[in-house]
């Protein structure tokens, strides 16, 4: 597991890198706790996202098993009218979760940079 630093490291690496960045967290998947967050805007509750991404990522892995997939959870996007959501799986029961603004940045972008920085973390 990641130490608090390289958390918090991954995150200010990844809001410098992406345009349009709303916020991160690297989540714990069994508590919805965030281990590390930042937020650019005070109106977006990190705590509130990661809890419920924790839901959404408990919920699609139930659904693999329903599915006797055999398949692993790497990442989920998720795209509204204003922002990009991206959920990336990271160290076993880990997600980062990153929002941005969908008219500074595309899927692309955010995915490349988010990949290359969990890369980089895990190396």
């Amino acid at each position: 597991m990641a130490t608090q630093d390289q958390l918090n490291a991954l995150i200010a690496d990844i809001a410098s890198d992406i345009n349009g960045f709303i916020g991160a967290s690297v989540v714990d998947v069994e508590s919805g706790l965030p281990l590390a967050s930042h937020s650019v805007r005070p109106d977006f509750d990190l705590d509130v996202a990661s809890a419920y991404n924790s839901e959404m990522v408990k919920n699609k892995r139930k659904t693999i098993d329903a599915l006797r997939l055999e398949a692993t959870l790497e990442d989920m996007l998720l795209t509204l009218d204003t922002q990009l959501h991206l959920i990336k799986m990271i160290e076993g029961d880990t997600f980062i979760y990153l929002a941005a603004d969908c008219q500074a940045t595309n899927l692309a972008l955010l995915r490349s940079a988010v990949n290359r920085h969990v890369a980089a973390l895990n190396a």
